[in-house]
């Protein structure tokens, strides 16, 4: 005979059919599943700001020419953020005059860095990250950072934050910060800084405005010996070449602070001078574009004290003094000249005669204005102009003499091959 199938019960009808016992049983367990679950939790949450400092400080540690500490980090799971507390890179530097022993130098620090998701951009369909760092300081040592220690600390650099932030960085902040040049030879050490650094680079990934050019935009500001600077740039985050359109100022700077430096690196000191600057660059696809402005207003350059240096000194100054003085525009006070740069990242082009002849403009023609003068963008990244009488003498055609250096250097070549098939022969 065929057995009838119990039908199935519902969970409902289960949980009639439960006898008072086994309910009890019931809720005991789920209570024991839910508590052990949280204690879990818990203790994760407890042991997770260690197990994060421990895999911080070991990145740190991995670092070739650096080394790096924290002191502590703070977890903040409610909005995906964890904040590095303390932070200290040191730079192994070779010491002066002993091969093969290291040294170290103060590099950065930071009271801290967040580092979180950024929500806005969700809402777009991206999960990207913010990265925030409070009051850093960054220490560059004369004859202890050298160009391809430079390149090969931003390749460094750019992996340990991708080490530390599993998404891609959509959005930077720096506050307060300081960047310091500092030159222990100098008599007296020279520590030239640049403070109150604020920086915000935003739509680094082109979450937003993707269709734009130039979708990420960046903002600094700065204060140097009572000068005032900014930096307004617009760019394309994620192109393989430089593409960007930016314009920077400096106004205001007072000379007469900087005189430890003028007296270190140009042999003389003022009694009084402002400098102003104003530049625009702008790239795309391998070429570089843009100018800079100096302007030096009111120079007052210090002669004739024997208490600081010998006749050679004294004649140094006099003879920098009275530069100064012929070449300024006597009206508007100012020594000024542009030098213009064209070219590629590889082979920027600086035209000289230009820039002397813009001195020559500045003193006895017409004054340069002193600001930005809206003539280079992302669509043209040369000036148009007539050239120079200066360069129609003496600077000549740079297409041609690239173009002679280059067959100088292929003939140079095929006379080194002769030579070495003479020699084997």
């Amino acid at each position: 005979m065929e057995q009838k199938q119990t039908p199935k019960m519902s969970r409902r009808e289960r949980k009639k059919a439960m006898t008072p016992e086994e309910r009890k049983k019931r809720k005991r367990k789920r209570r024991i599943i839910w508590g052990s679950i949280i204690v879990v939790l818990v203790i994760f949450r407890l042991l997770l700001p260690y197990i994060v400092l421990k895999y911080v400080n070991g990145k740190l540690e991995n670092l070739e020419e650096y080394y790096g500490h924290v002191d502590d980090i703070d977890i903040h799971l409610y909005r995906g953020a964890y904040v590095i507390k303390d932070i200290k890179l040191l730079k192994r530097v070779e010491k002066k005059g002993k091969t093969g022993e290291k040294d170290t130098i103060p590099f950065f620090k930071s009271p801290a860095i967040d580092l979180s998701i950024e929500w806005r951009a969700i809402f777009h369909g991206s999960i990207v990250g913010e990265i925030s760092v409070e009051e850093p300081v960054l220490n560059f040592v004369k004859d202890r950072h050298k160009g391809e220690d430079v390149k090969a600390d931003t390749a460094d650099f750019a992996q340990l934050v991708d080490d530390l932030m599993p998404v891609t960085i959509n959005r930077f902040d720096i506050h307060n910060g300081q960047v310091h040049y500092i030159d222990l030879e100098a008599k007296p050490k020279l520590d030239v800084a640049m403070k109150n650094i604020n920086i915000t680079a935003t739509n680094l990934t082109n979450v937003t405005d993707s269709k734009e050019l130039l979708p990420a935009t960046l903002t600094a500001s700065a204060e140097a010996y009572e000068g005032k600077f900014a930096l307004n740039a617009k760019f394309d985050g994620l192109a393989k070449k430089p593409t960007f359109d930016m314009n920077v100022s400096m106004n205001s700077l007072n000379l007469v602070l900087l005189n430890d430096m003028l007296r270190e690196y140009g042999n003389f000191d003022v009694k009084k001078g402002i400098f102003n600057m104003y530049g625009e660059f702008a790239a795309k696809e391998g070429k570089f574009g843009g100018y800079v402005k100096p302007f030096l207003k009111d120079l007052d350059v210090v002669q004739w004290n024997k208490q600081e240096g010998d006749f050679k000194q004294i004649l140094w100054e006099t003879l920098v003094a009275s530069a100064a003085e012929v070449l300024q525009n006597q009206k508007k006070e100012q020594l000024a000249t542009k030098v213009n740069f064209n070219g590629t990242f590889d082979n920027v082009h600086l035209n000289t005669w230009r820039a002397i002849s813009f001195v020559l403009r500045n003193a006895f023609l017409h004054a340069l204005k002193p600001s930005v003068d809206n003539s280079i963008n992302i669509n043209n990244l040369k000036e148009d102009g007539k050239k120079t009488f200066l360069e129609k003498i003496f600077g000549g055609n740079p297409e041609k003499k690239e173009a002679r250096k280059e067959k100088r250097e292929a003939r140079k070549e095929k006379r080194e091959e002769r030579k070495n098939e003479r020699k084997k022969k």
